[in-house]
């Protein structure tokens, strides 16, 4: 994961939003996809899309891999990780997650 410098057009708003993105994903990235003065704000769309994905891609390997019990380990690691990229989100950072970053920006989400 490589980090870019603190960002300087992001408002206290937009790191509070984009750290939310992150603790409560993927609900609050759905929520911030349906207003408008966020959306298109360019440091929420770049952490938004990653939670989104994340988020999606995070719960649904824990869904299908608790039936194996391994879920249950997974877990824990992974919402560790959401408060740690929500809180380098809160600290104005822009940062990449491997393979989902790539995905986002490849589509043309961020």
């Amino acid at each position: 994961m490589t980090q870019a410098p603190v960002s300087t057009d992001a408002t206290p708003d937009d790191k509070l939003w984009a750290a939310l993105a992150y603790v409560f994903t993927p609900l609050v990235p759905i929520i911030l996809l349906l207003m408008e003065d966020k959306k298109n704000r360019p440091f929420i769309k770049a952490h938004n899309m990653q939670a989104l994905v994340w988020g999606v891609l995070f719960y649904l390997i824990v869904t299908v891999s608790s039936f194996f019990l391994i879920g249950l380990c997974i877990w824990p690691i992974g919402v560790i990780v959401q408060l740690y990229w929500a809180y380098q989100a809160y600290q104005g950072k822009i940062f990449d997650i491997p393979l989902i970053t790539g995905l986002v920006k490849g589509q043309g989400w961020a």
